[in-house]
Order: structure tokens, then C-alpha cells, then sequence
């Protein structure tokens, strides 16, 4: 029986146009294996992957990796602030809490700092104090260069709300690893209050709290109402997005593409210590990846974590999510030759058609995709990524047959 092949469902409201299907212009990104989790920390580097193949997704986001400390924004003296409420604000100032007594400092000096970081900001006042500066230093040679690239960099960084008032260590259950593991440059035991530019060649300890970044809360009319109070006042604590890839993307990045380089012990990882790393890490990571191998390079975009809700391994996408639903829900199996495996899931028909039950209910196809083993094949060939050269792709969709749809194709002949 011949397959029926649906076409792709279109999303309704598309907000971005289709650019490339994987970064293939000669460029070369980081990331670095951590607890078992290959993470990409560089900002640009993040938007590159993600926009030029969907890969991976933001830690702190649902998908793309574009997490802000909010999504609301207002003009207020000037300045396009980010707009927060008193309960979030206090839930921040808490996290700081907790991070400056992780860093050892005591009750009282806890207390001095949320309290100095609870007062409101005057714009006009902080106007003046870059003004004052500027006046103060632009005799000197290069002291006005200093000053005006200090207030470009401050007013950057407000503007995209990402600056960060203090290099914290945020509790382990409530974000993503640090950023020092990431960055091999990164003091992990600084506490500084300022994080300065190092290409700057201005005075540190000249620089004002117009490098931190300033948030605008309400203090009434809670929960979207406006109209209330607001306060300027500098962030307490930011968050780092990170793209987290899947160590079947990041492979296929390294070994398929040669664009990334995954880092461990502030050291890169050979393809095949990767490989064999992945394997150790991910039972079954040959297979999985084989089949991830497959569909990428026919130019679907699969992505691993979202079909775990539909019992299923890979999820395919045409061009990528933000254009198209998911089209199939994949299976991934092993088999040998014989099509006998070691079958780690056995589906029985009550299971199998759950499943076809469940992929035909959010409008996919199911997809079962056998990576096939030769028999004569080594287990020390599988320690290598050269065994993907001897394994085979084979794949059957499955549909459930309904009775009342085919006596109505029987009477329409």
C-alpha cells in the first residue's frame, strides 16, 4: 500500500523571514560540555545557529533563545526601559540575596546591599553625573573619547536591558550554568559590583552606575492595570540566555558541518573523544544520530525534544518551526539485518495504534525509521563515527485505517 503524503500545515502568522538553511559561510562557533549538556554562550554565536538552522533552543525561552527580562517597554525620561512589578523586582532582589550570601558575605552586609540597590534612580541626576564627566576629563587626551564611549556603552546596554549589575552566581534550581564555566576569561570568584568593558581604557574606578542596567517597576496597579507609581531603578539581577543544543545537533554541527567546536576543560574535544563521549553519555546516541544524519541532510529540520509529549524520538519540520507544524512524528529503532534488534521498547498493536492515535489527533504522520546494522559490524567500528557509513536508513509510515473513510472512496467510485 502506497503512502499518502499530507502536505505541511503552515503557521498562521509567520514574523520572520527564511534566510539559510544552515550556517555554511565560513564562520566557526563555541560551545562548551557541561554536566552533560552542550551549551553556546556567545550572544552572536547563539543567533547564528539558531536563526541559520534552528538548532538548538534558549535556555530561559520556550524556543528561540530571545529571553528579556521583560516583555513590556516603555519611554520614561528619554530612555526605552524594560517595565517590571514590585513582586517580580523583590523575587530578583531575593536571587541576589541568595548569591551574595553564597559569595560569603555576611547579614549586614547583605542587607546594606539590597538596600542601596532598592533606591530609586534619578535620570536627571544621572544626566548631570555623565555630563559632569564628560566636562570633567575631556581636557585630558582621550579623556572625552573615555567618557562618550562609557555613556554609548550605558545607553546600549539599557536599551537591550542585558547589562548586568553584579557577576552573580544564581541558585542551581532556579537558571542555567553560569557563564564563567562558559567563558574560559571569566573570573569566577569576582564580585564586583561593575562589569567593565575590557577593550575600555577608561578608569574603573571612575565609572558610574550608568554602566548598570535600569528597570522601570510599578509599584501600584499590579498585574498589567498601569497607572500607577513607578520607580527608576537599577537591576538586581540578570539572567544569561544560553543556547542548549542536543548532542545530536551539536554532533552533526562538528562532524557534518565542521562549524563548532565543543569545549571541556577549557580544552576542544577531538570528533571521535566527542563521539565516544556522546555515546557514553546517550544510550543508543549511534542510532538516534544516524537518523538525525538522514533527515538533515534532506533538508528537514528535526527536532529531539518535542516528541516526548507525542511518545515519539524526532519531531520534522519543513524549513523550521517558525514556518510549518511538525509534519511527522519520528520512531527511531535499531535493527540488524534480519530486521531483529534489541528492541529496548517492544510496541505491541494496543501501543502502536495509541500511538497513530495520538500523532493523527495533532494533524502528524507516524514515522517509524529503522537505522539498520550490518551483522559483521564491530563493536569497537561503533567507537568510531565511521560506522555511520555502513548503516542504513529504512523507513515505513504507519496510518491508522478508518472504516467510514473507506466505504466513502468506495463510493465516490
Amino acid at each position: 500500500m502506497l503512502a499518502d503524503f499530507q502536505p505541511p500545515r503552515r503557521r498562521c502568522r509567520v514574523q520572520e523571514q527564511f534566510e539559510a538553511p544552515l550556517p555554511l559561510d565560513g564562520e566557526h562557533f563555541r560551545a562548551v560540555l557541561l554536566g552533560g549538556h552542550v551549551l553556546v554562550c556567545t550572544p552572536t554565536h547563539i543567533q547564528h545557529i539558531y536563526s541559520k538552522g534552528y538548532f538548538g533552543k534558549g535556555v530561559l525561552s520556550r524556543a528561540r533563545p530571545d529571553h528579556s527580562i521583560s516583555n513590556q517597554w516603555e519611554e520614561h525620561g528619554g530612555l526605552f526601559l524594560p517595565v517590571i512589578s514590585h513582586s517580580r523586582y523583590e523575587e530578583l532582589l531575593s536571587w541576589t540575596r541568595s548569591a551574595l550570601l553564597a559569595q560569603g558575605l555576611d547579614e549586614e552586609e547583605v542587607s546594606q546591599e539590597l538596600l542601596r540597590r532598592r533606591q530609586p534612580v534619578e535620570l536627571e541626576d544621572l544626566t548631570k553625573e555623565v555630563a559632569g564627566e564628560e566636562n570633567g576629563h575631556g581636557e585630558g587626551s582621550g579623556g572625552g573619547a573615555c567618557s562618550q564611549r562609557k555613556r554609548q556603552r550605558a545607553e546600549s546596554e539599557v536599551e537591550s536591558g542585558a547589562k548586568r549589575a553584579c557577576r552573580l552566581d544564581p541558585p542551581e534550581d532556579q537558571s542555567p550554568a553560569p557563564e564563567s564555566d562558559c567563558d574560559p576569561e571569566v573570573d569566577p570568584e569576582s564580585d564586583c559590583d561593575l562589569e567593565m568593558d575590557p577593550e575600555s581604557d577608561c578608569d574603573p574606578a571612575s565609572s558610574a552606575d550608568s554602566a548598570l542596567g535600569l528597570v522601570l517597576v510599578e509599584l501600584d496597579g499590579e498585574g498589567g492595570q498601569g497607572g500607577g507609581r513607578r520607580e527608576v531603578r537599577p537591576t538586581p539581577f540578570s539572567l544569561t540566555e544560553s543556547l542548549q543544543l542536543s548532542l545530536e545537533e551539536a554532533f552533526f554541527l562538528v562532524y557534518a558541518l565542521g562549524c563548532l567546536s565543543v569545549y571541556q576543560d577549557q580544552e576542544p574535544l577531538p570528533v571521535v573523544s566527542l563521539w565516544r563521549k556522546f555515546c557514553s553519555l546517550q544510550p543508543g546516541f549511534s542510532s538516534s544520530y544516524a537518523a538525525y544524519h538522514h533527515y538533515r541532510s534532506r533538508g528537514w529540520v528535526p527536532k529531539t525534544g518535542g516528541g516526548a509529549k507525542y511518545g515519539a524520538d524526532l519531531m520534522l519540520y519543513r524549513k523550521g518551526p517558525p514556518f510549518y507544524h511538525a509534519s511527522y512524528s519520528v520512531v527511531v529503532e535499531r535493527m540488524g539485518e534480519a530486521f531483529r534488534g534489541s528492541a529496548p521498547r517492544l510496541f505491541t498493536w494496543r501501543s502502536l495504534a495509541a500511538l497513530s492515535r495520538i500523532t493523527s489527533n495533532v494533524s502528524k504522520e507516524l514515522m517509524m525509521c529503522y537505522v539498520i546494522y550490518p551483522d559483521d559490524l564491530s563493536e569497537s567500528e561503533l567507537d568510531s563515527p565511521l560506522c555511520l557509513h555502513r548503516l542504513t536508513v529504512q523507513e515505513v509510515i504507519i496510518s491508522r485505517w478508518i472504516s467510514s473513510r473507506e466505504r466513502a472512496e468506495q463510493d465516490d467510485l
